[in-house]
């Protein structure tokens, strides 16, 4: 039995109604959640990583989603769907194989022999490419070699030895199927198998080609340069149109969908656009105010901290994040500022400290006063 596929909605946990952004912002979470990185070794998580993306890449598509909608599975998988069925008219002249498809998408005759003989799009091929942080805020291009099926070029896609060319079938006069009638009590029951004698085709190849054998297309290398768009994020995937598998009997080619993995930073950590780290400070600088560097992706930058900055406080330098796909803006750049206490301080820097300590009177450490204040009350 064919494995059921849930609802491509129920695998990001959105309505129907949901909009490109709640679509994007879904799949953005799951992937994350079940990404094989973040799961070692998880089968379960690995496979509704694929659904997630499975989903994605329809639902993201405003054709294919138009058509999912409407149709459902078999809208946007050229091997799901079913052949019209019903009953004959009043004379109880009944079509098996027309029934069985309706309600399990063709299986028993009509509607796979058309497959066959009718245009079949290729298969998508799904690809990793691995990149940089700095690649990924900045794109880059990246070469792919990866294994398609492609049209045989000694018999051009036909199966037959060049200079000949297939033959229509004699048994089912190039229907790909025969059609069986049975006498009942309840009437005349048609239904429909595959033809075997040309296997549904309609057609017998009697000189099969010598490169492919007769099957009219052959495995091949092909390699591509793929454009990882700035801004690209962990996750995403990009789909090279009509890059995949070749179609049959003149359907289009499939895609190719790399999901992108973006290796993590040593310093910065990503919040969408916004990227975020920690900058280590003097208790001078802190307490005096101080100009202090602050890398940035492009480079370090200049940044004057005011006097009295408490550890923990977070500062924001305007557009030095990531770059927005689709657009010159950029996110913006936080960064928080943690005091380093120093160690192994010298007799004469520990009575200094000592000296200092004793001159600051309550007033400049007012949070430690209201803290101790709201515990035991006011102190004279």
């Amino acid at each position: 039995m064919a494995e059921t596929k849930r609802d491509y909605y129920e695998v990001l946990g959105l309505q129907k109604s949901a909009s490109a952004d709640e679509i994007k912002r879904a799949y953005r979470q799951l992937a994350k959640k079940y990404h094989p990185d973040m799961n070692p070794g998880d089968k379960d998580a690995e496979q509704k990583f694929k659904e997630v993306n499975e989903a994605y890449a329809i639902l993201s598509d405003a054709d294919k989603k138009a058509k999912y909608d409407q149709y459902g599975f078999a809208g946007v998988d050229p091997n799901m769907g079913g052949g019209a069925g019903g009953f004959g008219g009043m004379g109880m002249d009944f079509d098996i194989s027309d029934i069985f498809g309706s309600f399990f998408g063709g299986g028993m005759g009509g509607g796979s022999s058309q497959r066959r003989n009718g245009p079949m799009r290729g298969e998508d091929i799904h690809l990793r490419v691995t990149v940089s942080f700095e690649e990924a805020a900045f794109g880059c291009k990246k070469d792919v070699t990866f294994s398609r099926v492609e049209k045989c070029a000694d018999c051009g896609g036909t199966g037959a030895e060049k200079g000949t060319s297939p033959e229509r079938c004699s048994n089912c006069n190039g229907t790909g199927q025969i059609r069986v009638q049975q006498r009942t009590a309840l009437g005349v029951f048609q239904s429909s198998r595959v033809c075997d004698v040309c296997g549904g085709t309609g057609k017998i190849i009697k000189n099969p080609c010598a490169s492919c054998r007769g099957t009219g297309v052959h495995k091949a290398q092909k390699k591509i340069e793929v454009t990882i768009p700035a801004g690209c994020d962990d996750g995403m995937m990009l789909a090279l149109r009509e890059q995949g598998s070749e179609g049959r009997n003149g359907g289009p080619a499939g895609d190719v969908i790399i999901t992108v993995n973006v290796r993590p930073h040593h310093i910065f950590e990503r919040d969408g656009y916004d990227i975020m780290c920690e900058i280590p400070i003097t208790f001078p600088e802190a307490t005096l105010g101080a100009e202090i560097t602050v890398p940035t992706l492009e480079g370090d930058v200049k940044y004057t901290i005011p006097e009295g900055t408490q550890t923990g406080t977070t500062f924001t330098i305007r557009g030095k994040g990531i770059q927005m796909i689709n657009s010159k803006n950029k996110g913006d750049l936080h960064f928080t500022v943690v005091i380093e206490v120093p160690k192994s301080l010298t007799e004469k820097q520990k009575n200094l400290l000592r000296e200092f300590s004793n001159s600051c009177g309550k007033n400049n450490y007012t949070k430690k006063e209201s803290f101790f204040n709201k515990i035991f009350g006011n102190r004279n």
